[in-house]
């Protein structure tokens, strides 16, 4: 372990919430003094958010995987998850009968410490409480719906899983972001891949915006983001920081036929099947069949 580093977890035990400390063999001791078997808590998200801000693309080599471009932007975008996104490691990630193009998509979360408005770069980190692994689940069937918001893409219930811990003392910008689809690699990228940086990211935000204690920002995913299917377990792992697991589970179409319905178009499929072309082999994947 990283000198300095601390790892929490926020669990519920026997109907009691609390925070708890990892040990060695799998065990958490719990702040009230007791030591379980870590099998024997069921995670919650490691935080209380009063929002879920998250930028768009901002890794360099997703951006060329959808753009073919090698000049960045000048500047990020963002765009909101409602708290009803908020979900654990361990959760269930929901996909309706009706809808294909579930896309996961490994990012790291920064977790805000202490309230911070109108704050410079070199600020933030004196600010953040801690990093976690997150994963911005994507529902593309509904890409082309709300006018870009990505309300009903990005925002639907579970669609932030988030944990199992927060971690802090580690210098999380040495570190690799990696997402396994079943056991398998599908997603890497260095933290110092990202177009902008953490720093940069939270005080671009924090010029308009008051970011409270348990705010979570979500900074950008890698190349090869694709679609999951029932039954899938995707795993996102940061070095040094930890690995969160969820499993997808297909349920019932929802039963008003009113609104936006799913839709396979061209566009829908250029962001959830990316381009294969533009990847490492290592992680190239034939286009799933639909």
């Amino acid at each position: 372990m990283t000198a300095g580093r601390i790892e929490r977890s926020r669990v519920l035990h026997n109907g009691s919430t609390q925070w708890a400390t990892p040990e060695a063999a799998g065990r958490l001791r719990m702040d009230d003094g007791r030591v379980v078997d870590a099998a024997a808590v069921h995670y919650l998200a490691p935080c209380v958010p009063t929002k879920i801000l998250c930028v768009h693309t901002n890794y360099r080599s997703r951006f060329f995987e959808l753009t073919g471009k090698t000049e960045m932007p000048p500047t990020p975008t963002y765009f909101q998850k409602p708290l009803s996104a908020l979900n654990y490691h361990g959760g269930e990630i929901i996909l309706p009968d009706g809808y294909k193009f579930l896309n996961y998509e490994g990012e790291l979360a920064a977790i805000i410490g202490r309230p911070m408005r109108n704050v410079r770069p070199e600020e933030v980190w004196d600010n953040i409480a801690g990093f976690a692994p997150s994963n911005d689940i994507s529902l593309h069937d509904m890409r082309d719906a709300d006018m870009g918001s990505m309300l009903r893409v990005k925002g639907c219930d579970g669609f932030c899983p988030i944990g199992p811990a927060i971690v802090s003392g580690q210098d999380i910008r040495d570190a690799v972001l990696r997402t396994y689809l079943n056991g398998a690699l599908v997603q890497e990228g260095a933290i110092a891949d990202m177009i902008f940086g953490i720093d940069y990211l939270i005080a671009d935000l924090a010029r308009h915006i008051t970011l409270e204690p348990g705010d979570i920002v979500l900074t950008g995913t890698p190349a090869n983001s694709r679609p999951m299917q029932d039954g899938d377990v995707v795993e996102v792992d940061i070095s040094g920081i930890g690995r969160l697991s969820n499993t997808v589970r297909r349920i019932p179409a929802p039963q008003a036929a009113v609104g936006f319905q799913p839709v396979d178009s061209a566009e829908v499929r250029r962001v959830s099947l990316g381009n294969n072309d533009r990847l490492p082999p290592h992680l190239a994947r034939s286009p799933l069949t639909f």
